[in-house]
């Protein structure tokens, strides 16, 4: 099959659905794809652990989008969801992104749909836009500055305390950085189906169970969450406080897939994932879940499903996207 036949076969489903030999070694194939292809795998913490141990480099939104700026390859491969792969298409109009799954979508980035939020801005027109990056490229062009859990913070410090702002899409985290911040930021009502779920009552419990345990959260948790938490901080900041705390035992309110790393960097530490208020035991993203090593392969050897998109809407979208990375490195946040 040919890269235009593959392209063909993506528009049904999202992913190329071509079944590979059992016997096929695809950590050895993508690394050949790498060399041939010139083309470098980046990874969230949320994907399996196979794609985290296969992945060039990994991180979370702030070090991945750092790194989609700044790499010379050819090809960027984006083991994750779909907003992540456009902020590296936006960064590298003239490189090709390719994403493993189309369907790889986010639950917070679909809370805001531009039109509505469209709307929302124009009603509020002296309030500076700032947006978490797990948002649409719509949104970051209707936006001032774009901002991760990692960097929001330092955003908002090197802001007047007078200026008047919007935060969207993610209700928790701005909620999060009003109180710490001391900022009335302006809320969209937005939210992660992750996060939004975790069950404080089976937290406590689990506590109980585990009492020299300490409970480390995601800001985009719900404040009762937060409350209870010893830590709150980034993917990167949880991983980092969690290997580097003399605490032996955590229970982890975020993603499950970080636990593959946390697990890899203190062996002998044990992460409990923070139980969610249905019936499963830990909290999976069901998008990042699509992606696999097999379709990650796929991407790869067919170049396909590809991330392309309108330059007027790339070019509006960049700004806020570089406006974050100017903050960033002058906080020292970005290596």
């Amino acid at each position: 099959m040919n890269i235009a036949e593959a392209k063909s076969k993506v528009v049904e489903k999202g992913f190329l659905d071509i079944e590979l030999d059992v016997q096929m070694d695809l950590f050895a194939e993508i690394e050949r794809l790498k060399k041939e292809k010139n083309a470098i795998v980046l990874a969230h913490y949320y994907v399996d652990g196979d794609i985290q141990d296969v992945a060039d480099f990994l991180g979370d939104s702030l070090g991945l989008a750092q790194k989609a700026q700044s790499t010379n390859a050819d090809m960027i491969v984006f083991a994750g969801v779909h907003f992540m792969a456009e902020t590296a298409k936006i960064l590298n109009p003239t490189k090709k992104v390719v994403l493993p799954d189309l369907k790889a979508g986010c639950s917070l980035a679909d809370s805001a749909p531009a039109g509505l939020f469209k709307a929302f801005k124009e009603k509020h027109p002296d309030h500076l836009v700032i947006s978490y990056i797990n948002c649409t490229s719509d949104i970051k062009a209707l936006s001032d500055i774009i901002c991760t859990s990692s960097n929001a913070e330092a955003i908002l410090n090197s802001l007047p305390k007078e200026q008047k702002i919007i935060f969207a899409p993610d209700k928790n985290l701005g909620g999060y950085l009003n109180k710490k911040t001391g900022r009335d930021m302006l809320l969209w009502s937005g939210a992660c189906m992750v996060h939004q779920i975790f069950s404080l009552e089976k937290i406590t419990k689990l506590k109980v169970r585990h009492p020299n345990a300490k409970v480390i959260a995601h800001p985009e948790c719900e404040e009762a969450v937060l409350r209870i938490a010893d830590f709150v901080g980034s993917t990167t900041q949880l991983l980092k406080y969690a290997v580097t705390d003399k605490t032996e035992e955590f229970i982890v309110a975020t993603e499950t897939g970080i636990l593959h790393q946390m697990q890899k960097d203190a062996p002998y530490k044990t992460f409990i994932p923070a139980p969610p208020n249905n019936g499963c035991a830990c909290n999976d993203c069901p998008y990042m879940k699509l992606n696999s090593i097999e379709k990650l392969y796929l991407c790869m050897e067919y170049e396909t499903p590809e991330i392309l998109m309108d330059e007027e809407l790339r070019v509006a979208a960049k700004k806020p996207i570089d406006r974050m990375l100017e903050i960033s490195r002058a906080a020292g946040l970005l290596g």
